[in-house]
């Protein structure tokens, strides 16, 4: 369970009339330092673009989300960065 922090949903923007990706990665305030958060986005676009060919670089939309600390619970139980930190360090 080292993912935790993070949930990439596809969905389909639509703008003049054209069908763009976007993906919409959430994860927990405090975790991905701007660089990690600049790599993250930077591969979810080479994924997309590796199943839908280059031509959908430019069109192809990711919007990172931060979820307060604290705010994401899973079983119940609430994850702050400190904990998702831990549980990568396992």
């Amino acid at each position: 369970m080292r993912n935790l922090a993070l949930l990439a949903l596809p969905s389909t923007a639509t703008i003049k009339e054209k069908d763009m990706p976007l993906v919409d990665i959430e994860v927990i305030e405090g975790v991905f330092s701007a660089e990690k958060k600049k790599e993250l986005i930077a591969r979810v676009t080479d994924a997309m673009v590796s199943v839908e060919g280059e031509a959908m670089r430019g069109v192809t939309w990711v919007r990172l989300k931060e979820v307060g600390s604290g705010d994401w619970a899973i079983g119940g139980h609430c994850l702050t960065a400190a904990d998702v930190r831990a549980m990568a360090a396992e």
